[in-house]
């Protein structure tokens, strides 16, 4: 039978395509979640390669802004390339080697990482530079003398002073140049408030150095200025200005925003002169992984060969596990299919190994194959049963009509008579067979309407008062009150007559057999009560079973066909009622029908 499964629906094969897949989906959510994180690493990791780079080019800019040429900046170099495991380059435009990390002959990244060139700093801006894009620490002829930073540091403390007894708190910090200033306490903006006492101007006035500077620088922008029809308008101050920035970059200018951006631009591009020749010249920055890598994360062919065998390990242990499971599912459900293709009659039973589903389903089977087992044996029992109820009464009629046919014996009216009671046994049970068969394939018909429960059993009392005394048992109706049924009168008195007729078989001379009818709520109770032999308990359960007799000594004259209580069963059934017996043996039976009750008819019934 499992050869005619096709593959694909076989439950191992099923089994293990889940298993594959959920494998599959396991790897395809580890390897996501893997590249996630790794992507994650990557950008912190690119995040502070990219932090490196910018204090690279900070600190080789502050190089250039303080020296004028990069003769020693090759210690700079190697401590800024073991600080941050990179590999750093300076060359000049055209590539002429100034400084490298790397050993010499070693070849250059492919195109520069920046430029260095503090005078204009496009690709990077420095911490408090200026807008113009200078770097701050770029100086030169206004960086003061040491004299100059004595005389204006104490001009500093002494507006400090003043700051503080007007009840303001601030912090002395240095311009690149030297020249102080003031700034709020723990901050790097100047004070938003100035007392009156303070505002005398001192700090701000122009150093010698500075003046000198200052004058120079005007010298240069002049030209540019008087291009853009400013002239002498633009006067070029120190005054204090926020933490790094260089304070000699303060053009006041009276005019329109065109003049001052104009004027601004003359100035810028006449420092730029002025820095020129205390700047180191134009640089440009290469920027290499050197020794420590700054991207941890390596695909390998060693890597890839690692993940695809761990992923290839999970599915091999998830397919075996899958396969040892679906196994040992599998097994109960390919002996119940042996057991089931068995021949019926061998009525073959599986073991129970496991309490779980297949469990259940492996008790099921043993249960239904007992069922089986035992209608079985019903079947043939009334198929015997059956045989010898017709084979008794038919044999006596072949041998009483073969004798008379060869003249030995002479058809008189006692053996006609004995020849009609024989055919009346045949009759009624093949009557008994028909109603059963009826009410087994429900096409039993019924013809209800209403019924006086106490005619019904005057009925039944009456068509059975000569049998009662043949056998000198008294016979009885009780009715309490006038109850009514809905049901077919016929059927009623075939099954009432069935248990009346049991109770005088069972009940010996001098007995009484009772029949009662009472109103219990909604139902109506019929009972038949002998004080018969009664029946064992052992044997009670079996008392509605088809050919089944409290004394199998009985004959089958005598002893009824045994189809009688069955047949009561099926007709309370088909009316919606139920039967019950109850008995002790030696003091009698109870049988007791319960029907929904009924109404009598109305005026025009």
């Amino acid at each position: 039978m499992s050869a005619r499964i096709p593959l694909h629906k076989r439950l191992l094969v099923r089994l293990l395509i889940t298993s594959g897949l959920i494998a599959v989906c396991s790897v395809a959510a580890t390897a996501w979640l893997a590249v996630a994180t790794t992507t994650q690493a990557l950008r912190e990791e690119q995040g502070q390669a990219l932090a490196d780079d910018m204090d690279v080019l900070a600190e080789l800019s502050g190089y250039a802004a303080t020296h004028p040429d990069w003769t020693a900046v090759a210690a700079t170099v190697r401590e800024l390339s073991a600080r941050t495991g990179r590999r750093i380059a300076l060359t000049a435009p055209d590539r002429t080697a100034i400084a490298d990390s790397a050993p010499r002959g070693t070849a250059l990244p492919p195109s520069a990482a920046a430029t260095v060139d503090p005078l204009r700093t496009d690709t990077y801006s420095e911490r408090g530079a200026q807008i113009s894009g200078m770097d701050p620490r770029a100086v030169g002829p206004y960086r003061l003398t040491k004299g100059e930073r004595i005389e204006i540091d104490a001009l500093a403390r002494k507006r400090q002073i003043c700051f503080h007894h007007n009840g303001v708190e601030t912090t002395i910090a240095h311009t690149p140049s030297g020249r102080p200033f003031l700034t709020e306490a723990d901050s790097t903006a100047q004070p938003s408030y100035v007392p009156e006492p303070c505002a005398d101007g001192f700090l701000n006035t122009p150093m010698p150095t500075e003046a000198k500077a200052l004058a120079a620088l005007q010298k240069e922008a002049r030209p540019c200025l008087v291009r853009h029809g400013l002239g002498d308008d633009v006067r070029l101050t120190v005054g204090a200005t926020i933490a790094g920035a260089d304070p000699s970059l303060a053009p006041t200018f009276a005019g329109d925003a065109k003049q001052e951006r104009a004027s601004r631009t003359c100035v810028d591009e006449a420092r730029r002169a002025q820095l020129d020749p205390y700047v180191a010249p134009v640089a440009e920055l290469f920027l290499g992984t050197g020794d420590t890598p700054a991207v941890l994360f390596d695909m390998s062919p060693v890597n890839k060969a690692k993940v695809v065998g761990t992923a290839g390990l999970v599915l091999a242990v998830t397919v075996a596990a899958t396969a040892l499971v679906a196994t040992r599912l599998v097994r109960p459900l390919r002996a119940l299919t042996a057991a089931a293709q068995q021949p019926p009659e061998l009525h073959v039973r599986v073991p129970v190994t496991t309490r779980d589903e297949t469990g259940i389903l492996a008790v099921a089977f043993n249960d239904l194959t007992e069922r089986r087992e035992r209608l079985e044996a019903q079947r043939k029992a009334m198929v015997s049963d059956i045989a010898h109820e017709l084979r008794t009464p038919l044999t006596n009629i072949r041998g009483w009509l073969e004798v008379t046919r060869d003249g030995v014996v002479d058809p008189n009216p006692a053996l006609l008579a004995s020849l009609h009671d024989e055919a009346l046994v045949l009759q009624r049970v093949i009557d008994d067979l028909q109603d059963l068969a009826d009410a087994d394939a429900g096409t039993l018909r019924l013809h209800p309407e209403p019924v006086r429960c106490d005619e019904l059993l005057q009925q039944v009392a009456a068509a059975h008062r000569v049998a009662a005394d043949a056998a000198r048992v008294e016979l009885r109706t009780d009715v309490d009150g006038e109850p009514w049924l809905d049901a077919d009168p016929v059927r009623m008195r075939q099954a009432l007559g069935n248990l009346v007729s049991n109770a005088l078989r069972h009940t010996p001379a001098g007995g009484t057999v009772t029949l009662s009818a009472r109103r219990d709520g909604d139902d109506i109770v019929l009972e038949v009560v002998d004080t018969g032999t009664g029946i064992a308990p052992d044997e009670l359960p079996h008392v509605f079973d088809r050919f089944w007799r409290a004394e199998k000594s009985r004959s089958r004259r005598t002893g009824g066909s045994g189809l009688g209580l069955p047949i009561v069963r099926h007709l309370l059934a088909a009316h919606g009622g139920t039967v019950a017996a109850a008995s002790e043996p030696g003091t009698g039976s109870v049988f007791t029908l319960r029907m929904p009750g009924g109404s009598p008819p109305g005026p025009d019934a």
